[in-house]
């Protein structure tokens, strides 16, 4: 009978803990699931209308108009951000379960089961499902006729459901009996000349319809979204790329194709699909996505807005048919994506790859396109293929020239050993932590310093309080040498001064308003208010220099909004490229093997420095109201010019900052390897990953640096990069020593409820606040 009472209460009690577990995970999916809805109010406020799309755009899915009615039809709500892994780089291909139990990938078992993984989570985010090749092919000769010693032939394919699906193809065959490599691109009427330059060197050349309208033939693959449809959701870039494997259907019927040396590529939305042709179909031997951008060479996480190039805010809303609805959900939130375009690029091998853009190019950037290319390179290296990875990063801009195609067709041979030019694969950004150390040789212990919090602004040096600003002003001196420290030892030098450079012509310069005159200064452009003869409105201008984002492509190109802003109020703007950035991006190439003990930091910090001296000496321009802001990089640096340059009247930081000590592994987009690892900014902050608490300074003691001067710092509540709340903590701290020069209103902290970008009220808060200061 006890025995009997005790299982009873045994079973009561496993039983109440059930529920309560049941209860507690009942809780959390709740809370979740408002978390999650929360999230998606806040993005659709924030969101750019559906209606502002290209002209030419089509429905995002054969029965939605808008990504807005996906989202009301289907009820899809964003992922669970928390739930997914923060990666501080391109999520490793060679890894399993990566931010959980992080698997090291070291057998080709295991790299199977990463492959098949990486596969359906892009079709889930990315692309749409895919309907299984069919197995129903079958071609019509249209049309064959003789070019010389050459065959053309015209063919039109049909297959899938009650063989509705069509596809034209066109075959330009050299002489002989083959079998012959192929080169393969989607048709373009007005552009021959890839497949004859292919064909000069004995390819059969190949085009297939299924491509934009624009190019000069109907999109056969259009057909394909309602043949397929609900049960499969593929979208058009992918689409595009299945239709490139049913080309391959056919080519190998054919028995003069070799059938391993099948080649293809494409341009621009066309170099896009061509990469995914190849993820998904081992059958393409080695593709070259040419200028493919964003969803081609250029990863999705380095298109936020702090990149200003192709983001997934404008390409899922102006082109929402390109890519899949849900997309858009990680529009503030790339950095949580499972997969990138590098996990793509790792389907590819161990065949033929080359990534190829130009360092211009507005639609990407070199610096992105490297990472994805060191990311790719690792599972080359794993499957010993190491030789089938290239990178062709040309001078120029979107389209390549024919010199550019012949270097294309190099490759192609050299991987499919028909030639032994081999790819130079130049690198503008090859800097790495690891090998800074090595040129350094610098060993930094972290234990060898002090932990501390963003809590002791006005703590001295025996820790007593600080109560007068005699006592802070020596402490501020410190606190400079420290920051001075973190950005290296700068070399002895003056202002460069005038500095020619033909690229300025090459690369543009930004749009702006008839009003508005300019003139070149230095290694920058001095924008001004102008008469109806180009002269300055006034001789008494304030100024302020703005530093542009992580811009590389194109530097200060796309800063012309604000330009106009600005100018429209009174101000003088100057602007120049960043080191590594734009006009200036060789420059930078090889900036730690000519100074090792700098950084690239320092000589940003020093270029305004620089900047102020020139405009020091401009007459017209009010010296005493000189202002510096900038967003993202540019707000940084600007933050970092004015704690150690006094000449600065004020600084604007939109989206700048977060505290480096609380900045841990995990809690923000990139961590302090942003400075360290990533962009390669400040080296010496690697040594303390891990160790973030040991900074040497951090972002209170250089906003109180800045003490008593004006400063206005925007931080997006919802900031990937930047914690809002830790942010607020750092002014707080910092308003402390404003408060004992008497003027803590010259300190002020804006929150926007948005994502990490520049909005047009942000712009219109950083001009009424510049226009304050010098009432």
């Amino acid at each position: 009978m006890g025995k009997g009472i005790a299982n009873i209460l045994i079973v009561v009690v496993l039983g109440c803990v059930g529920f309560i577990h049941i209860s507690h995970s009942s809780a959390h999916a709740q809370r979740g699931e408002e978390d999650r809805q929360q999230y998606l109010e806040q993005l659709q406020e924030v969101l750019l209308p559906d209606q502002q799309r290209n002209v030419n755009a089509l429905p995002p899915t054969p029965v939605d108009s808008t990504w807005t009615a996906w989202v009301e039809r289907t009820g899809e709500l964003p992922p669970d951000f928390d739930e997914m892994p923060s990666l501080p780089f391109l999520p490793d291909p060679l890894v399993l379960d990566e931010g959980d139990e992080h698997i090291p990938v070291e057998t080709i078992s295991q790299w199977r089961k990463k492959r098949q993984w990486i596969k359906e989570q892009a079709q889930r985010w990315i692309t749409g499902t895919v309907p299984p090749p069919p197995d129903n092919l079958t071609a019509e000769l249209l049309d064959e006729r003789q070019i010389g010693e050459l065959t053309e032939q015209d063919l039109l394919l049909r297959f899938g459901p009650d063989h509705e699906a069509e596809l034209r193809i066109t075959l330009l065959i050299p002489p002989g009996e083959g079998p012959f490599p192929v080169f393969m691109c989607p048709w373009k009427e007005d552009r021959y000349d890839w497949v004859q330059a292919a064909v000069r060197r004995g390819y059969i050349g190949v085009r297939f319809a299924a491509t934009d309208p624009k190019y000069g033939l109907s999109d056969d693959s259009e057909a394909y979204a309602d043949i397929w449809w609900p049960d499969y959701d593929f979208t058009t870039i992918m689409r595009w790329a299945w239709s490139a494997s049913r080309t391959i259907d056919y080519l190998h019927t054919l028995p003069h194709v070799n059938r391993d040396q099948i080649a293809l590529t494409g341009l621009s939305r066309n170099g896009k699909s061509a990469l995914w042709s190849a993820a998904y179909d081992d059958r393409i031997k080695a593709v070259v996505p040419i200028s493919g951008g964003t969803g081609g060479e250029h990863p999705f996480r380095y298109t936020s807005a702090k990149y200003n190039n192709e983001s997934i805010e404008l390409l899922t809303r102006v082109r929402p048919h390109w890519l899949h609805p849900r997309l858009r959900f990680f529009v503030g939130r790339e950095h949580k994506l499972p997969v990138d375009q590098n996990s793509l690029m790792a389907l590819v091998a161990p065949r033929g790859l080359m990534l190829t853009s130009s360092i211009n190019e507005h639609a990407a950037d070199p610096w992105g396109i490297e990472q994805a290319y060191r990311s790719a390179k690792s599972v080359y290296e794993f499957l010993g293929a190491e030789e089938n990875i290239a990178i062709d990063l040309r001078e120029g801009f979107h389209a390549p020239a024919s010199r550019d195609m012949e270097r294309y067709l190099d490759f192609f041979d050299y991987v499919f050993e028909r030639g032994n030019t081999e790819p130079q694969n130049k690198l503008y950004y090859d800097y790495t932590f690891s090998k800074w150390l090595g040129l350094s040789g610098e060993m930094i212990n972290p234990l060898d310093y002090p932990s501390k919090g963003i809590d002791d602004i006005l703590e001295g040096p025996g820790r007593e309080q600080i109560d007068n600003t005699k006592g802070w002003e020596k402490k501020r001196e410190e606190i400079r040498s420290r920051i001075s420290w973190g950005l290296g030892t700068e070399p002895p030098s003056l202002s460069p001064g005038p500095q020619p450079d033909y690229k300025r012509d090459v690369l543009g310069l930004p749009g702006v308003d008839e009003s508005v005159g300019s003139r070149p200064i230095s290694f920058g452009r001095l924008y001004y208010p102008a008469d109806g003869e180009g002269a300055p409105v006034d001789n008494d201008l304030p100024v302020m220099v703005f530093l542009h984002e992580y811009t590389y492509s194109t530097g200060f190109l796309r800063s012309g909004d604000l330009i106009n802003r600005f100018t429209d109020r009174g101000f003088a703007v100057y602007v120049f490229d960043q080191i590594g950035f734009g006009t200036r991006i060789e420059e930078g190439r090889l900036f730690y093997e000519r100074f090792p003990r700098w950084s690239r930091m320092g000589r940003m910090v020093a270029d305004v420095r620089w900047a102020v001296d020139e405009l020091a000496a401009v007459d017209y321009l009010d010296h005493d109201n000189l202002f510096v802001g900038g967003y993202a990089l540019g707000g940084t640096v600007g933050l970092y010019s004015a704690a150690l340059d006094d000449r600065i009247a004020g600084v604007i930081s939109v989206a700048g900052f977060t505290p480096m000590r609380t900045d841990y592994p995990g809690k923000t987009a990139e961590g302090i390897y942003r400075y360290s690892h990533l962009h390669g900014l400040l080296p010496r902050l690697g040594f303390f990953v891990g160790n973030e608490d040991r900074i040497p300074y951090d972002y209170h003691e250089i906003l109180a640096s800045i003490a008593p001067r004006p400063v206005l710092i925007t931080a997006p509540t919802w900031d990937q990069y930047n914690s809002s709340e830790d942010v607020t903590r750092a002014v707080d701290e910092a308003a402390e020593v404003y408060q004992l020069f008497g003027a803590g209103g010259a300190l002020r902290l804006e929150k926007p409820e948005d994502y990490n970008r520049l909005s047009p009220e942000m712009k219109e808060d950083m001009v009424d606040w510049a226009a304050e200061m010098i009432e």
